[in-house]
């Protein structure tokens, strides 16, 4: 099989590239997490600009993770409920079989790189003994009032090398100073002040944007800025989520990403009246189809560097019921729902509740044993064997540093012959997202039989981009950058099989 890439530039982009020439500005210079756009630039210089914007370091390390886990698991584990009343009683919270060892283990050998618990859910409920609030494992049955549920699961994320966040919810059906906000804004930063200096390092903090109180429930404006400046001093490597500023919500709970995912958003981060105030002029938000277009950034003054996260749950709940164990999403489901998040530039965040014993139930092993063989056997075999159009003998066309990634001159192809042929179903490309995300559009055709032909398209590639189609046996395949804001750097391009 022989591989070629072809780049065709976008004839405005000589024009911007001069124009970014005359300005001083340079390919080496990178935005970090946020461009403010100066006034009035024509869309050229705002795409210029778009393509050097890149993440934060904690950003592009959690990117990198590409699966995470959820531990739901509260009191509505033993009364099964979605969303607390607030009303438990902690007596009800007792875990007979509780082996946090157990879940991690699970999870890390199931390929996951993360566990996120809820420490407390809407209902209030603390799975630590905070010093905030009687309504916590420190009033309930299980081991007498003594047990702490974060400290069993960050010992157990040391033991196995697993990185640990925590869920706080912002809304709390329990606790009587909610409502008034100053209050309830003290109430809550003492409690995410505990999990972030009670249990070492925390990589990823989440924050729910649920609110069930309705027209007539109490009112409490949340202190975001507050709650973000606090993380930034006890925990300044923490990620935050989804109501956070470093990682977005992708907008639905099914599992799958958007077929055009930007990092490089329009939409701004978190909840502060500020970012609500972009948004909204911008007439965005986190279930908008499009949030990084041309379009979008000729109406904007600000983007943002904003990954996606994909929260889906192996359950149709959130929390463990034993009339959901015949129901936990299958292999050839979580393969789908993989390919269609960490496959399509986010992370995929899949709840594994425990049950009420405080284990993971064997249905849902199942499921995790399955989907983990699969990715092996998915990888295991880069149909293009190692070949990539850089590297030895081939440096003469290929721009930047070739021992990374590979971004052609203009008019020029870069192309190495395999010493295979392959039958393939599943295209992975990646760019090298600390130089930016850039590629609009790409296409990959297949030459078989002596004619070209278009097996797969796609627009945004960013951390990594994964595509089925039916099985193709091919002499040489091309892929072919059709639109991108500046050089496009790609780092992978591999071709594999699957069942």
């Amino acid at each position: 099989m022989r591989v070629q890439l072809i780049k065709r530039v976008v004839p405005a982009l000589l024009s911007i590239a001069l124009l970014l020439s005359c300005s001083g500005q340079h390919e080496t210079e990178f935005f970090t997490g946020r461009i403010d756009f100066p006034v009035k630039p024509n869309l050229g210089v705002k795409e210029a600009m778009a393509a050097r914007l890149v993440p934060h370091p904690r950003q592009l390390e959690w990117q990198q993770l590409e699966m995470t886990a959820f531990l739901h698991f509260t009191v509505n584990t033993f009364t099964g409920l979605e969303w607390g009343t607030g009303k438990e009683s902690p007596e009800l919270f007792n875990p007979d079989s509780l082996d946090a060892g157990q879940w991690v283990r699970v999870l890390s050998e199931a390929g996951m790189k993360m566990v996120i618990i809820t420490a407390k859910h809407h209902d209030g409920f603390c799975l630590w003994p905070t010093k905030t609030t009687t309504h916590s494992v420190a009033s309930s049955p299980w081991k007498e009032g003594k047990g702490d549920v974060i400290r069993e699961l960050k010992d157990a994320c040391e033991l196995y090398g697993m990185k640990f966040g925590v869920y706080l919810s912002p809304w709390d059906r329990n606790a009587v100073s909610y409502g008034d906000s100053p209050a309830y804004n003290r109430f809550y930063m003492e409690q995410l002040t505990e999990l972030l200096t009670w249990y070492g390092k925390v990589d990823e903090v989440w924050f729910d944007g649920a609110n069930g109180e309705g027209p007539d429930g109490r009112r409490q404006v949340y202190d975001w800025q507050a709650y973000y400046d606090l993380i930034r001093k006890l925990q300044p490597d923490a990620v935050t989520a989804v109501m956070g500023e470093d990682v977005r919500w992708v907008g639905t709970e099914s599992g799958y990403g958007r077929e055009t995912e930007w990092s490089a958003t329009v939409m701004a981060p978190g909840g502060t009246p500020g970012s609500v105030a972009i948004n909204e002029a911008l007439g965005v938000n986190a279930m908008s189809e499009d949030l990084g277009s041309s379009s979008l950034l000729s109406k904007a003054g600000h983007l943002f560097w904003y990954p996606a996260e994909v929260d889906v749950s192996i359950r149709p709940g959130w929390f463990w019921r034993a009339s959901e164990d015949s129901l936990v999403k299958d292999v050839a489901r979580l393969a789908d729902i993989y390919l269609s998040s960490v496959g399509r530039n986010a992370v995929l965040l899949l709840n594994v509740p425990p049950d009420n014993r405080g284990l993971i139930s064997d249905n849902d092993i199942s499921s995790l044993q399955g989907l983990k063989a699969w990715i092996d056997e998915l990888y295991s075999i880069d149909l293009l064997n190692g070949a990539r159009p850089y590297g030895r003998g081939t440096s003469s066309l290929i721009d930047g540093d070739s021992s990374t990634t590979w971004s052609p001159r203009h008019k020029r192809v870069a192309s190495f012959v395999p010493a295979i042929a392959a039958t393939f179903n599943i295209a992975m490309l990646q760019e090298d997202i600390s130089r930016g995300q850039r590629v609009e559009k790409f296409i990959i055709e297949a030459l078989s039989d002596k004619q070209w032909n278009t097996i797969a398209k796609g627009t945004t590639i960013g951390y990594k981009r994964m595509i089925r189609f039916p099985e193709v046996k091919a002499d040489e395949i091309r892929l072919t950058v059709v639109s991108s804001r500046a050089t496009p750097h790609i780092s992978t391009f591999a071709l594999y099989h699957a069942e």
